[in-house]
């Protein structure tokens, strides 16, 4: 008897919470909707970490196809600048380097085939601390590296959430 008494208390308390979680509006991030369907990446470097991370996320965006000609593009978006610092931020009594500060800085603007500027020149930066030691300084690089990508994924977000909120064109 006393067990099954623990069972209901056990099932309500159980069913309680399911509720509660499935009315609290969760839903896994998604990548935003954008109105244009065609968008150009113009003027970025070759090989520009940046430019991949922009391909990358707007490739997950559902109905985004990336162009290369000006004629079929429905957007361009123009790199200004795609820029990497690294700054030493402090130093030891000795002058060896204590703490590195990493920047990613990017600026762009976004305009219509036909030269009408939809978002002006819009500079988005990130930056990031961290400890530095010679003795790991491969293991540090590495770190550096990782920050560097985390920090223009989260400019490439920025970037996207900037499109989704133009009009349709």
């Amino acid at each position: 008897m006393k067990l099954m008494m623990r069972r209901r208390q056990l099932l309500f308390t159980l069913a309680g919470a399911a509720g509660a979680l499935s009315g609290c509006g969760f839903a896994l991030r998604r990548p935003p909707q954008l109105s244009a369907q065609r968008i150009l990446l113009n003027g970025f470097a070759p090989l520009s970490p940046m430019a991949e991370e922009l391909r990358r996320q707007l490739r997950a965006s559902p109905g985004v196809e990336l162009v290369d000609n000006m004629a079929q593009a429905q957007l361009v978006l123009d790199s200004l600048l795609d820029q990497r610092l690294r700054t030493a931020a402090a130093s030891t009594a000795t002058g060896l380097v204590s703490d590195l500060s990493l920047r990613a800085r990017f600026r762009f603007r976004v305009r219509n085939p036909a030269g009408t500027v939809l978002i002006n020149d819009t500079e988005l930066a990130v930056n990031r601390d961290m400890a530095y030691s010679e003795t790991s300084a491969l293991a540090k690089e590495q770190e550096a590296d990782q920050l560097f990508e985390a920090m223009q994924a989260d400019i490439a977000r920025q970037v996207l959430r900037r499109l989704a909120a133009l009009p349709p064109q």
